[in-house]
């Protein structure tokens, strides 16, 4: 091991920590400021790379989803961020965003809820939060979108019914699928879970807009609604 990575974290420049991080315990391990301090390369005067991360990811409430709309002016905005990084940060982000969806160019056709639970749960297995997503299916039972409605905490997040049937209808889809992450690992069903989909069911079924499962998710597999017969 050379020198400078035998030295303590601690001892190292602010803004080269995040890539040594990286070299030593892998890229899990980084948090999102880390990461994007990475992207940002250097910080300025008086204020490392990663406090630049910081105050660019506190102005979307930390939501990278909503740090992908920002445009170059937005980003170019931010103290120590010119033209050639605000293009590496929006570069990035395009393609996080573009490697989420590219599973879904052949639409996935849901036959098992096995074929859901493949669809979704490389975006939901590793997280450390609660999150809840909708499938999204035509009318040959394919999967050709899949949206983010809410995120929460360790122990729950909340959702609105109302929005979980205007975002079928408005992508037009013909059924949907609804699944969210227990970061706890454990797959039963709470009784706000089941309470959650029992409303679903009903509402979706007054509209014509039949809810197919509603899969549980964490690193131990899933719990199916519909396979447990409790949809």
């Amino acid at each position: 091991m050379s020198e400078h990575n035998s030295r303590a974290i601690t001892a190292w420049a602010e803004e080269d920590r995040p890539r040594e991080k990286m070299l030593l315990k892998g890229k899990l391990a980084l948090s999102d400021a880390e990461l994007l301090a990475i992207l940002i390369g250097s910080g300025t005067v008086g204020e490392s790379a990663v406090a630049v991360a910081q105050g660019i990811l506190a102005s979307v409430d930390h939501n990278l989803n909503e740090l992908g709309k920002r445009s170059l002016p937005d980003l170019k905005k931010f103290k120590g961020i010119g033209e050639a990084k605000a293009i590496t940060i929006a570069a990035a982000l395009e393609l996080g965003r573009r490697r989420q969806l590219s599973d879904l160019r052949d639409r996935p056709r849901i036959t098992h809820s096995r074929d859901a639970f493949n669809t979704i749960a490389p975006l939901l297995t590793d997280l450390h939060h609660e999150e809840f997503w909708l499938l999204m299916l035509n009318k040959a039972n394919e999967v050709f979108a899949r949206e983010r409605l809410s995120t929460g905490g360790m122990s729950g997040t909340v959702v609105d019914i109302k929005l979980v049937l205007k975002a079928a209808i408005d992508a037009k889809a013909a059924a949907f699928i609804a699944i969210h992450n227990h970061p706890s690992g454990n797959l039963q069903p709470s009784q706000a879970d089941i309470d959650l989909t029992r409303k679903l069911k009903q509402s979706g079924a007054m509209i014509d807009l039949p809810l197919l499962d509603h899969l549980i998710i964490s690193e131990r597999g899933y719990y199916s609604f519909a396979d447990e017969g409790n949809l």
